[in-house]
């Protein structure tokens, strides 16, 4: 019997592709020598079904669908140049509807100074939006050019929107995030500046980023105090009867950065961070909890085709 995709899941199936291809570098986005610099391209697909809360709004649609692929730009530490939107959508849709989609587009492109160039529309029966984001960068950030006891650090804090998919309460910091999450531009290109050995976004869950950089006799430890989880966010985890370690790790949808970075450069991070642990030699992807216990953590998180 054959198999299908949802046997095979969404990172396997891209393995397949970049197998496949001579041309392809497995980062968060394309690079191609351009003059003196570098041309960082990156597309991302988003599915009313899959990818939009109940509650999101039209608006926040087209919001999102232009920070998912700026923050592909972030984790290369590139400028942004040029997006382009091809949106597909039912024939009964109202103009409205439709007029909120592109005002969140054209909203999210001001605010992060990234022209929008072109696309293409289409009928389908949902709202499908792509976008493909365009930069430049003449040293592109990558996933796993980092080095023994580099420091892991965090530009904010992970797990609020993997909470907010889960409250019905709106109006506060966690729905806030989930409903427009904000790519992390500016930060990306300061630590490139800075002297960061790597970067990538989280949305997929941190663990699942983890494993995604991780290579051949390198690991990772992270310590649970340094993530600074508040009280409160526990004891919301707890009343909906969730374990507020899988939300950090397992859920996503963060847009944080993820990066590394040796101790000697930490100082000149002229951004708000948060360092959570350190590149060892382990081979592992570790936890130390809070009361000191060590916890392999577990190779998965938010993941495209997967049978359910």
């Amino acid at each position: 019997m054959s198999l299908k995709v949802s046997d095979i899941g969404e990172k396997e199936l891209v393995k397949y592709i970049i197998a496949n291809s001579n041309d392809i570098i497995p980062d968060d986005t394309a690079i191609t020598k351009l003059n003196d610099s570098n041309l960082i391209s990156t597309c991302d697909m988003l599915i009313q079904s899959r990818h939009f809360p109940k509650n999101m709004s039209y608006f926040e649609m087209g919001f999102k669908s232009v920070t998912v692929n700026v923050s592909d730009l972030a984790a290369m530490g590139a400028k942004p140049l040029g997006f382009l939107l091809s949106i597909a959508m039912p024939k009964n849709l109202s103009m409205d509807s439709f007029k909120e989609i592109i005002s969140g587009v054209l909203e999210a492109c001001d605010y992060y100074s990234i022209p929008l160039i072109g696309g293409d529309t289409n009928e389908a029966s949902e709202i499908i939006i792509s976008g493909t984001a365009l930069g430049l960068c003449d040293k592109p950030l990558m996933k796993n050019t980092y080095e023994l006891d580099d420091l892991l650090v965090l530009t904010g804090d992970i797990g609020q929107a993997a909470l907010g998919f889960n409250l019905e309460v709106h109006d506060n910091v966690y729905v806030n995030k989930t409903l427009k999450p904000i790519a992390r531009l500016n930060e990306g290109i300061l630590i490139n500046q800075a002297g960061a050995t790597s970067a990538t976004d989280i949305t997929d869950g941190l663990a699942s980023e983890l494993y995604e950089i991780k290579k051949d006799g390198f690991g990772f430890i992270i310590y649970e105090e340094m993530l600074e989880i508040t009280d409160e966010y526990k004891q919301l985890a707890e009343k909906l009867g969730l374990n507020y370690l899988d939300l950090i790790f397992h859920v996503g949808e963060d847009f944080e950065l993820l990066f590394t970075i040796s101790n000697d450069n930490l100082d000149k991070l002229n951004i708000d961070y948060k360092v959570i642990g350190q590149v060892t030699d382990s081979n592992k992807v570790e936890l130390i909890l809070e009361n000191g216990f060590v916890e392999e953590i577990k190779n998965k998180g938010y993941e495209h085709y997967v049978s359910e």
